[in-house]
């Protein structure tokens, strides 16, 4: 499945979280490679969209909140430069609405 083009995505998890330099999980130093910074957050957010309009989702754990999707893929920024990340949804129990909670570096694991 895809994940619905009505789902959210907060500013605040990009200006104040995923564009902000961290001592611990940053990922804003990742995201500059590819050109993504505090100056144009709607940069990132398209590219996330853009991910998730074109990638399948994949079910992944579910608790109180809901149930939570992976989307594994390229994210393009400036310059046409790409990014390996994996997104993360959550399909609220609440209300069935989808929201994006996180983007991490993507990784292949070791066999």
């Amino acid at each position: 499945m895809k994940i619905p083009d009505d789902a959210v995505i907060p500013d605040g998890k990009i200006t104040h979280y995923l564009l902000v330099l961290k001592a611990k999980d940053d990922k804003s130093q990742y995201l500059a490679q590819a050109g993504f910074t505090q100056d144009n957050p709607d940069l990132l957010k398209t590219a996330i969209r853009e991910l998730a309009n074109n990638v399948e989702a994949i079910p992944d754990i579910q608790n109180e909140y809901g149930l939570f999707f992976l989307v594994t893929g390229e994210v393009t920024g400036l310059d046409n430069r790409q990014l390996s990340v994996t997104t993360v949804w959550l399909q609220r129990a609440i209300d069935q609405k989808f929201q994006f909670i996180t983007l991490k570096p993507y990784k292949e694991k070791k066999s």
